[in-house]
């Protein structure tokens, strides 16, 4: 069987971590490698403490996303990759490619990269090389505004955009209150243990004793 290179993106979200459980659960199989991969954003002032504190906070995060892994008790190799990139995705994109993965798995949101990389690719799976899955959970609320800085209008979940990436949906799975079966109350559990003795036996035999 032909180890396969599963990247999953880590950010500091529940619907990222809801899709590496899923990956876990779903895709996973042994003897597959698994990237946790962190891309932080550059910052402008390039300043090398403030760096430093980003990559040490994505670290973190990372190995919270493999505690998730170690807690599924799943036997597989993981690896963790931190490192300094854009909001674009393009420092993701090299990455896969450098990492060579045959799967890439993304917790979909309003702000995910994937959109991002759609208005400037015509084909995501082309530029990446490997498949996409996109996990969403199902959100009904509204998608949050725009700032007043950027002009930049990313598409909504439900876009008529051709996305050529595959959307898996989840929810939250909700196990009813199962009441406890009743367990019938027993008098006497053992019949036998039972000594029963009719009560005009003495009579009887009182009465065959005085006339005699």
């Amino acid at each position: 069987m032909d180890v396969r290179k599963i990247v999953v993106v880590v950010e500091d979200l529940d619907v990222s971590r809801n899709a590496l459980q899923w990956s876990l659960h779903n895709l996973l199989r042994y003897g597959d490698l698994l990237t946790l991969l962190h891309v932080f954003t550059a910052t402008k002032s390039r300043n090398k403490k403030k760096a430093r504190l980003l990559r040490l906070q994505g670290y973190q995060l990372a190995l919270s996303f493999k505690e998730i892994c170690n807690s599924n008790f799943f036997n597989t190799n993981i690896e963790m990759v931190v490192t300094e990139g854009d909001q674009e995705g393009r420092k993701i994109v090299a990455m896969v490619r450098e990492i060579g993965a045959s799967v890439l798995v993304v917790g979909l949101h309003h702000q995910s990269f994937l959109y991002r990389l759609a208005l400037g690719h015509d084909n995501i799976a082309n530029s990446l090389s490997c498949r996409v899955l996109a996990i969403k959970q199902p959100d009904l609320s509204p998608p949050p505004p725009l700032r007043a800085k950027t002009r930049e209008r990313l598409p909504p979940l439900d876009s008529s955009t051709t996305m050529d990436f595959s959307q898996i949906e989840i929810s939250g799975l909700h196990v009813p209150d199962i009441p406890p079966p009743k367990i019938p109350y027993r008098i006497c559990p053992s019949p036998s243990a039972i000594i029963w003795r009719p009560r005009g036996s003495r009579k009887k035999k009182s009465c065959s004793n005085g006339g005699a």
